[in-house]
């Protein structure tokens, strides 16, 4: 199965395990175009410390008359049951998704057909393919992978049309997903211009060494 086969909902988070999700951004992929896209902001567990604002610029006041994060569990689960959830070094949004939902409804295991899952992974991680992938000159963060990869203008004019003029900057949630997105779908196609395996692109998503060379095996069939 290719990875254009089925939805991929590119996720990002802004918050952390202690105060939770405050915002949250997910742009749907499907065919290896954008469908539709969503956003959120979540009134935090916790304290928001100045230095968070700074980072993502939201503050406590703007945050406190929003629902929380845990209200939005049907949208999650929803994502989970009809595609696979991608990420821009996904361990974050796994890692917040598990401290609010420890695990999803039974969902597809889209690596095995007929099979299900009680996990959200295995998650395609635009991160770790960059890494895999074009290991040159630069770091993988988002902003710079963005740049190297000569998306910047696509990526504004992308967030003009659909981010809230104040969200339109790296670390809001809409606006990093939509960048991922973006550098997935880059990253997602063969030199001869055929989507990759979903199997394939699962298994450089992954650092654990045994997982990957399972998933690799899967691209033979």
């Amino acid at each position: 199965m290719r990875w254009t086969e089925l939805p991929v909902h590119v996720i990002d988070f802004e918050g952390s395990v202690r105060t939770g999700v405050v915002e949250f951004g997910v742009v749907t992929l499907r065919g290896g175009a954008i469908e539709r896209c969503a956003t959120g902001i979540c009134r935090p567990r916790g304290k928001v410390r100045a230095e968070e604002t700074a980072v993502h610029g939201l503050d406590e006041a703007r945050l406190a008359v929003e629902a929380p994060f845990e209200s939005h569990w049907a949208t999650f689960s929803v994502l989970r049951e009809t595609g696979v959830l991608a990420a821009h070094f996904a361990a974050t949004e796994n890692a917040l998704l598990r401290a609010t939902w420890p695990c999803p409804r039974l969902s597809p295991d889209f690596l095995h057909p007929g099979s299900e899952s009680a996990e959200w992974g295995p998650w395609i991680d635009s991160g770790r393919l960059v890494q895999e992938w074009r290991a040159d000159t630069g770091t993988a963060a988002l902003a710079d992978v963005v740049a190297r990869l000569g998306l910047s203008e696509a990526l504004e004019k992308l967030a003009e049309e659909i981010c809230a003029a104040d969200r339109r900057r790296y670390h809001c949630a809409l606006f990093d997903a939509l960048a991922a997105a973006l550098v997935l779908v880059a990253l997602g196609y063969d030199e001869a211009g055929e989507p990759h395996s979903l199997a394939h692109m699962l298994a450089s998503s992954t650092a654990d060494s045994r997982r990957r060379d399972e998933r690799r095996q899967r691209t033979l069939f």
